[in-house]
């Protein structure tokens, strides 16, 4: 088994090439692979860590396109089923010179929205290390949350690193109130959070990154929380420590925010992976993130080895 385990929806990623032009009167996309949880599979494997993707495809073009894609990437796809029931999920996005874009999501009734634990009741962890959630698959329907949850207690069990990222997307949930408890719960589970601060105010009602893991550190299995404030950099308190800011990497101009969250998350665990210390974990997390906002594409700006000890270099950071 690889050492990173995650479970997500892959989505098929139409991203508009004309600048500035809403998705609607758009003509030219390009296309690609995209979803939270495997853009921090694509960024953990480009880092030279192995992994394995849990998700579900439709029997359709679409699908089969993810699966070539995920294949290439060396990414193990043991655990990517195709249904022939229901369709592969797709995302179409805004090209922007700079900033948020717009993004519709057609991923209503998806396949992975349907996956369910029986599916993976052979699921082998003996050799991993890290599994990894967000709060965007178990939003998609009660078989995703109860899948999600079945790994998350599995990864308990087995003495596995649960990382959990909520991810909030209120779109998705029937009701605020549902999200936040569904959520919390959820990361209840997990060792390490990774919250943003502005999902932290909704979850906890409170913005303080200090007043934030103070909140989730009451769970008994929370070890650390890692809270990320955006150009700021991130907070990170362990339990029974003091915290402390990590800061960001100042960047010339903020192209594409989409996959840096993402980007954030696959940076902790992979330097966790090579036993780092937290603090060096929230400093490649923030670099990554700072990477990948300076490019177009959800994934397209996590670097390999080489070009993250190169982006170090020029900021005169120590790797």
């Amino acid at each position: 088994m690889s050492e990173l385990i995650t479970i997500g929806e892959p989505l098929v990623v139409f991203a508009s090439t004309e600048p500035n032009v809403s998705v609607e009167d758009s003509i030219n996309f390009n296309k690609g692979i995209g979803g939270a949880e495997l853009n921090v599979a694509i960024g953990t494997r480009r880092l030279n860590h192995s992994v394995s993707y849990i998700g579900a495809v439709g029997a359709d073009p679409q699908g089969e396109f993810i699966k070539k894609q995920i294949n290439l990437k060396q990414i193990d796809t043991n655990y990517l089923y195709e249904s022939t029931k229901y369709m592969t999920g797709y995302q179409m996005k805004q090209l922007v010179n700079h900033g948020d874009p717009k993004v519709y999501n057609f991923r209503k009734n998806s396949a992975a929205s349907h996956i369910r634990p029986d599916q993976i009741p052979s699921l082998d962890l003996k050799n991993t290390r890290f599994a990894h959630l967000t709060g965007i698959l178990p939003a998609t329907s009660p078989d995703a949350l109860t899948t999600c949850l079945f790994l998350a207690k599995k990864a308990n069990q087995d003495h596995i690193t649960l990382t959990f990222d909520p991810n909030l997307r209120p779109a998705l949930w029937k009701s605020k109130e549902k999200m936040i408890s569904t959520i919390n719960h959820l990361a209840s589970l997990a060792n390490i959070i990774l919250p943003g601060q502005s999902e932290g105010k909704i979850l906890t009602g409170s913005d303080d990154p200090d007043k934030i893991a103070d909140f989730y550190l009451k769970n008994e299995q929370t070890q650390a929380v890692f809270v990320k404030v955006g150009s700021k950099g991130s907070f990170v308190k362990a339990k029974g420590q003091e915290g402390y800011f990590v800061p960001g990497f100042k960047v010339n101009q903020v192209i594409d925010t989409v996959g840096a969250g993402d980007g954030y998350a696959l940076g902790v665990i992979t330097a966790l992976l090579e036993n780092e210390s937290y603090k060096e974990a929230a400093k490649r997390g923030n670099a990554i993130g700072a990477m990948q906002v300076q490019v177009r594409g959800d994934n397209d700006g996590y670097p390999t080895k080489d070009k993250l000890k190169n982006f170090y270099a020029e900021y005169g950071v120590e790797v």
